[in-house]
């Protein structure tokens, strides 16, 4: 802590001279090493601390400032060495400003009276009206939130766990705000009760109201032209810009907000980015995104999302409120001008096209294609397992994560193929399996939850859900055997033998963590016995994440068992040949099936308007100019050098297991 002494009469005459004023100088302390030189027009009230002012600030175009306070009226604040204040229209009151920040032409910085700087504020999130809304808090994560928001019918444990939350939120409460170190403020409007972290950078926002902005030298945070806020939480790594509107909202690491986009009663969570268009009451989980004016998402739950233009979600059929929830589970697609009315449940990787208005639960139909024909809703089951997109965004998501902070609050798993969504496909075996049988003979189609289904489709669907499942295990299986590297009969299935079982059974996507569903319900057990508290929990959900691998496998054995009809202890290797037999065929057939559609991109149709001015082979010369050629594109090469690849290891292994 800065020892601080009271002004000597001549600072004081000093002050006087360069026009500045206090109710009391006798309430002015100051650093030891203080000067009045760079203290120019400033009023004085309550009760004030002054460090040293040395530093010369270089701002963009070559333009130097040194570090001081000018013109301003501060009230009970403190102000850090190397501090540069000036042009403050009204006041700063009740404000501790960190060291090497910079402030200019602000209307007003206040906190008036107790407050908590956003921690606590209720958020409707999904039901408008109320009903699942929770308090956010600086340290809220989407896992965390997901569990407030959806186990409301854990009663004991869902109350116990507000009341904590609410607890830490009043230990939030005080009446000094704080401006971290080496934050920037310029021409800024009336900022009031909001907490702002270091390296923030702040510039043309006209209003912020009853918030926190976490920023760190890692990851600081932007805020720019346009921006108002009111009872917020922004955390790390953000950038909000362009007059975007956020009110009642928690925001997460590394998103981006901007292009007029609004959003109220929502929870936006990690590298969310959110342009153009609204938000209602949505649980925005990591990577989903809306860069379209006429999207409107609302009061829905998303994750790994990318919202078409005109997209649109309804919860309007309603007559005891708006209270209709949609669940759009990870990974989902719509097409441009595509409609959905609440409630509804789509299933993990869907794409939906056209307008759906049958309230669909399609949960156990993942990886498939909702189309609409004829006012109808149509479902191709499994379909987008093999599209080129699909795949694409599963190897881009974690190339574009924005945070940069060491400590990163949501636990995201990126599989596009895991246990989560397979145990989906395995249901969705039985189901169709089910349709199938029922189906009548003169009938080519069959209605399941509203949408109509193919007798072709249907075969194909089960087809693709099994050849996912081989697919998974064989990669398992394969990725122990390279690791063990044994020619062992004994090693090899001591893998598969021991005894731990934590992945069996039903698994869970919390907002982007991935967890054996068991797993969710001990945590929940052992908060609600005491066995564990609020921060706790946070960790267990952090060693799950973690521990992913281990528990994905043991899925893979329990998966054997079903398979194979036997216990683990009777798996032999000529059981393991099968599985890896399968594995090479199911990913030939796989990227075969992705490279198919990925070279719908290069057929005549893609090359309509290319050439314009020429000829026909002026037309493939410009193509291939701008687009390049199917077999020299990256994502084709990567596709099928992992053919190679991995038929190659496979054969290598069979032939090593076959000894």
């Amino acid at each position: 802590m800065p020892q601080y002494r009271q002004l000597l009469d001549k600072e004081i005459a000093t002050l006087t001279v360069y026009g500045c004023s206090a109710e009391d100088w006798k309430n002015v302390q100051v650093d030891e090493n203080f000067s009045a030189q760079y203290i120019q027009n400033v009023h004085f009230s309550g009760n004030i601390f002054l460090g040293t002012y040395t530093k010369v600030f270089h701002l963009d175009g070559g333009l130097a400032k040194h570090s001081g306070i000018y013109n301003c009226i501060l009230h009970n604040c403190v102000v850090e060495n190397d501090v540069f204040i000036d042009k403050i229209n009204n006041y700063i009151a009740n404000y501790h400003i960190g060291s090497e920040s910079y402030i200019e032409n602000v209307n007003a910085l206040i906190v008036d009276g107790l407050t908590s700087f956003g921690n606590g504020v209720l958020v409707n999130v999904l039901v408008e009206s109320g009903g699942r809304e929770i308090p956010i808090f600086e340290f809220l994560s989407a896992p965390i939130a997901y569990m407030l928001t959806f186990y409301r019918h854990e009663k004991y444990f869902s109350e116990n766990f507000q009341q904590k939350i609410s607890a830490f939120c009043e230990a939030q409460q005080s009446e000094k705000g704080t401006i971290g170190k080496n934050v920037q403020l310029k021409n800024c409007g009336t900022i009031t009760n909001v907490r702002v972290g270091d390296f923030a950078k702040l510039n043309d926002v006209p209003l912020l109201k009853n918030g926190t902005i976490i920023s760190n030298e890692q990851a600081p945070v932007l805020i720019g032209a346009g921006v108002q806020c009111d009872d917020f939480i922004i955390q790390s790594g953000c950038f909000i810009s362009d007059s975007a509107l956020i009110s009642r909202c928690f925001v997460g690491q590394g998103s981006i907000v901007g292009k007029q986009f609004s959003a109220i009663d929502s929870l936006l969570f990690s590298n969310f980015q959110g342009l153009h268009g609204e938000a209602v009451s949505i649980f925005a989980g990591p990577y989903t995104v809306t860069h379209h004016k006429s999207t409107l998402m609302l009061t829905a739950l998303y994750s790994f999302m990318n919202a078409g233009s005109g997209t649109n979600f309804s919860n309007h059929m309603y007559k005891l409120g708006p209270v209709h929830q949609g669940i759009t589970e990870r990974g989902v697609k719509t097409s441009s001008d595509s409609y959905i009315m609440w409630p509804a449940k789509i299933g993990p990787f869907t794409v939906v096209l056209g307008r759906h208005k049958g309230n669909p639960d399609i949960s156990d139909l993942p990886f498939s294609y909702l189309m609409e024909n004829e006012n109808e809703s149509h479902l191709l089951p499994g379909i987008n397992l093999h599209s080129a997109g699909t795949i694409r965004d599963a190897q881009k998501w974690p190339k574009r994560d924005n945070r940069k902070d060491s400590k990163k609050r949501d636990s995201i798993n990126f599989d596009f193929i895991s246990p989560f969504t397979l145990t989906k496909a395995l249901k969705g075996i039985e189901i169709l399996t089910e349709l199938l049988q029922k189906i009548d003979e003169n009938s080519n189609f069959v209605w399941y939850q509203n949408c109509k289904i193919k007798r072709s489709s249907i075969k194909k669907g089960i087809d693709l859900y099994e050849m996912a499942v081989q697919q998974f295990v064989g990669e398992k299986i394969v990725e122990k055997l390279e690791i063990l590297n044994s020619d062992s009969a004994s090693e090899i299935l001591n893998l598969i033998q021991d005894d731990s079982i934590t992945g069996y059974g039903d698994w869970i996507d919390l907002a982007g963590l991935l967890a054996p569903a068991s797993e969710i319900e001990t945590i929940i057990s052992q908060f609600s016995s005491g066995e564990i508290s609020v921060e706790e929990i946070q960790s267990k959900l952090d060693e799950i994440h973690s521990n992913y691998g281990n528990y994905s496998w043991n899925w893979v054995k329990e998966r054997l068992t079903k398979q194979f009809k036997k216990p683990l202890t009777e798996i032999k290797i000529q059981d393991l040949l099968i599985c890896i037999e399968n594995w090479k065929k199911s990913v030939s057939t796989f990227n075969d099936l992705v490279l198919r559609d990925a070279k719908k991109e290069f057929n005549t149709i893609s090359k309509t308007g290319f050439g314009i001015d020429g000829n026909e082979t002026d037309k493939q010369l410009d193509f291939e100019a701008v687009r390049g050629t199917f077999e020299e594109n990256i994502f084709v090469k990567d596709i099928t050098n992992q053919t190679l690849t991995k038929v190659a290891l496979a054969k290598k292994l069979i032939k090593q297991l076959s000894k």
